[in-house]
């Protein structure tokens, strides 16, 4: 493959007006041939002023629209409208390193790599409770050390054919949908790469409240995506409780306590406990316990 291949890069956004503006200039200033990408951003329904600002950058962009609430229904959108077989994703509270795209797909000149995932930061200045979102969306472990891998659509690339093999994002899941369908292309044997200096700067929670909040929701939804998947996890020694976990929170309360690297433990405590909350909330929501 070419080092620089044609890529569609899909971006979903719903009321985005405060960080829309950065995300489309960091795509813009990419030292990638403009003749050779498309930038799709799809309107999931905005009721702030991101319908407007994204008109403003057209033609420079191409704007979709897309009514089905969801960020799996809005990637659907923007991967039906998308020309080109590769395609890249990020979000729109993300900003991309000027090298993003050219060092993302860089590993499709193997022609078995199916999906990639790039570095995930978080955006600077940045406090103790956004740097500790780096440790959440650490995107090597996922791709290379958990199984089974996934990959995350923040940072995210793959061929137009694999997800078509799949029929795209299940439209069902609001969280967890990248999870979902990252296991149905890891069981039909897709190969996953980790590209360590593709990266993209996140706007990361910076409250504890926010970050219990993020928690919660990882949790809950993380619950619709295991029990879709369970056969699969079960095989990779997955258990509906895990007591571990449990004694892992225990010392990041106790630490969060006594320890020197308090914030961090706070972080790690505050994160898990509305992680744990959110999984005890969602098994009741699909029916499925995990805790």
């Amino acid at each position: 493959m070419a080092d620089t291949p044609n890529v569609s890069v899909i971006v979903p956004v719903y009321n985005g007006a405060t960080t829309i503006d950065a995300c489309i200039q960091s795509l813009l200033d990419l030292d990638y041939p403009t003749e050779q990408r498309e930038l799709i951003f799809v309107d999931n329904a905005s009721t702030d002023k991101t319908p407007e600002i994204l008109s403003n950058y057209q033609p420079k962009i191409r704007v979709a629209f897309e009514a089905k609430r969801g960020p799996a229904a809005a990637r659907n959108c923007g991967l039906r409208a998308a020309r080109y077989e590769i395609v890249a994703m990020t979000d729109a509270d993300c900003t991309v390193d000027h090298h993003w795209l050219r060092r993302l797909v860089k590993p499709f000149d193997d022609p078995g790599v199916g999906l990639i995932g790039g570095t995930i930061l978080s955006k600077h200045p940045c406090n103790s409770v956004e740097r500790f979102g780096e440790r959440i969306h650490d995107h090597r472990m996922p791709i290379e050390v958990w199984m089974p891998p996934y990959v995350i659509t923040m940072n995210w690339a793959s061929r137009q054919a694999l997800l078509k093999d799949v029929d795209l994002f299940d439209e069902n899941f609001i969280r967890c949908e990248d999870v979902d369908l990252a296991y149905r292309e890891f069981e039909r044997g897709a190969k996953f790469v980790f590209a360590a200096d593709a990266i993209v700067y996140h706007r990361n929670e910076n409250s504890l409240g926010d970050l219990f909040r993020e928690g919660y929701l990882h949790g809950f939804y993380s619950v619709q995506a295991i029990k879709k998947h369970k056969r699969l996890l079960e095989r990779f020694g997955h258990r509906r409780f895990q007591a571990a976990s449990y004694v892992d929170l225990l010392k990041s309360l106790k630490d969060s306590v006594f320890c020197r690297r308090s914030d961090q433990a706070r972080c790690d405590f505050t994160f898990n406990s509305g992680k744990k909350l959110g999984k005890l909330c969602g098994s009741v929501r699909f029916g499925h316990l995990d805790l």
